[in-house]
């Protein structure tokens, strides 16, 4: 059963791995199928090497901020797996057939406060830290953040002893707007509030734009009544030391009656209806809000803005209709488990004579006959109950039944790549195959496409991307079989 909120695992490719993403919507279309509207994850892979070293000085000052050196102490082959489990979250929506989903999976913001071993300890468990846009292939950090450590912490002064002075000054720390034990009486104060609402409501009657946004006097008059205009008839009491002819006074001063507007009457009804907007894409994000859409408001206005049209019928209406629009949506959706043979599973009569991982073995390089010594690409094991294809059909490499899931999961292979002496070595023929699969798995291939228009596993994208390890060296085919040799 799978649930709007859900991360889940969706397939477009029998072999490609699969994609990650998160149920925003579950709706049913004319024809009777379900599609689910969901947001989507990237993977290391999936983004370019620019990127890619920019996410890995982010995890670098990240580290040393929090002054944990755990990454470093970390064996090769568990930092190569880590890689694997960082995603970065994007704000791209795209809808998908419910049926190609294969799979709930775990997705976090990178929490601190555990270690980067226990996302390895847990299947289906991944992490994010950065927000990639795909359309301006930017790399940022996620707003949310977990402060943890000293500081971020308030510093607790030690408690007074009885008759021990505070020391600070009292006028530094606060300011006094009001006196509830002021000389007038409540009646006083709410008569002065009143004389405050006319002066507001007359203000407005003279001011020209203020005639045209509220041409009636009823709306002039709700207008005046805002809480801008009572607490500035306060502060004015108070300020004159709740003296009511001074004040009286001070609300219409020489030049003409105080005016007071609050976001909700600067606002004009185009730029009302560009926040909903906006509100509808980005959610309560402000600094989106103010970068893509209100560029000339500044962060306090949004905010405050966004608060007062909370008490709007318009919010309320909104409320009422997105409530009606979630009661008549799918909650949850059940889709039966997968268990179609994938295409590139293979036979046992499949594999053809005297090649090793689709290279013939050459004369003298080992003395193993035709045929034998054919083993996993990632973990070099010659005993699978599974085998499946892997890379460019005619090379045949192939993958373990582990392994393969591991691919499909985790977008790439289960240990790291380089002959880096960690794990068992190869004979001389399962090298020279290995790194011409390599190179065949380079960017001179076509790009398959995704959904969403962008490209994937085996076209613009390096053997190393594949597996979570761009920036390292490439050797050519001809330098890699000449070296070989």
């Amino acid at each position: 059963m799978y649930r709007v909120g859900d991360y889940v695992y969706f397939e477009n490719s029998s072999s490609n791995p699969l994609l990650i993403r998160r149920i925003e919507e579950l709706n049913k279309t004319a024809n009777g199928n379900v599609e689910a509207k969901v947001v989507c994850f990237y993977r290391r892979r999936d983004i370019s090497a620019t990127l890619i070293a920019l996410a890995d000085k982010h995890a670098r000052e990240l580290e040393e901020e929090m002054e944990n050196p755990e990454m470093a102490d970390l064996p090769e082959k568990q930092k190569h797996q880590l890689r694997h489990r960082e995603l970065f979250l994007s704000r791209q929506l795209e809808s998908l057939p419910a049926t190609h989903i294969r799979g709930k999976c775990c997705v976090t913001l990178l929490n601190e406060t555990e270690t980067l071993k226990s996302y390895l300890d847990r299947e289906d468990a991944f992490f994010y830290s950065l927000v990639y846009d795909p359309q301006q292939k930017t790399l940022l950090a996620d707003k949310g953040e977990i402060r943890v450590g000293t500081k971020y912490q308030a510093e607790i002064t030690d408690l007074l002893k009885e008759g021990e002075e505070d020391g600070r000054e009292q006028a530094k720390l606060e300011e006094k707007v009001w006196d509830p034990s002021s000389p007038l009486t409540e009646k006083q104060i709410d008569q002065f509030l009143v004389v405050a609402r006319s002066v507001g409501t007359f203000a407005r009657a003279l001011d020209c734009s203020s005639s045209v946004r509220q041409p009636s006097l009823h709306m002039s008059a709700a207008a005046a009544s805002r809480d801008i205009t009572l607490f500035h008839a306060m502060d004015t009491l108070h300020k004159n030391g709740y003296d009511m002819t001074r004040a009286i006074a001070a609300l219409v001063p020489q030049g003409g009656p105080v005016l007071c507007r609050d976001e909700m009457e600067e606002w004009s009804a185009s730029e009302a209806n560009l926040f909903e907007e906006a509100l509808e894409k980005y959610g309560k994000d402000f600094t989106d809000i103010q970068q893509d859409f209100l560029p000339w408001k500044s962060l306090t206005s949004i905010i405050e803005y966004y608060y007062m049209w909370k008490t709007t019928d318009r919010y309320v209406q909104q409320k009422r209709l997105k409530a009606a629009e979630a009661e008549s949506k799918l909650k949850q959706v059940y889709i039966p488990n997968y268990n179609k043979p994938n295409p590139n599973q293979l036979s046992m009569n499949s594999v053809k004579p005297g090649l090793v991982n689709g290279a013939g073995v050459l004369p003298g390089a080992t003395g193993q006959p035709a045929g034998l010594g054919r083993a996993c690409e990632s973990c070099y094991t010659t005993s699978s109950y599974q085998w499946y294809s892997w890379g460019p059909s005619n090379m045949q490499c192939r993958l373990c039944a582990s392994c393969w899931t591991y691919w499909k999961k985790y977008g790439g292979l289960k240990m790291p790549t380089r002959l880096d002496g960690e794990r068992p070595g190869p004979n001389l023929s399962e090298q020279i195959a290995r790194r011409v699969c390599q190179d065949l798995l380079r960017s001179r291939y076509s790009s398959p496409i995704l959904n969403n228009g962008s490209p994937t596993i085996l076209g613009k994208r390096t053997y190393e991307q594949h597996n979570g390890l761009d920036g390292e060296r490439n050797f050519s085919v001809t330098s890699q079989l000449w070296f070989c040799l």
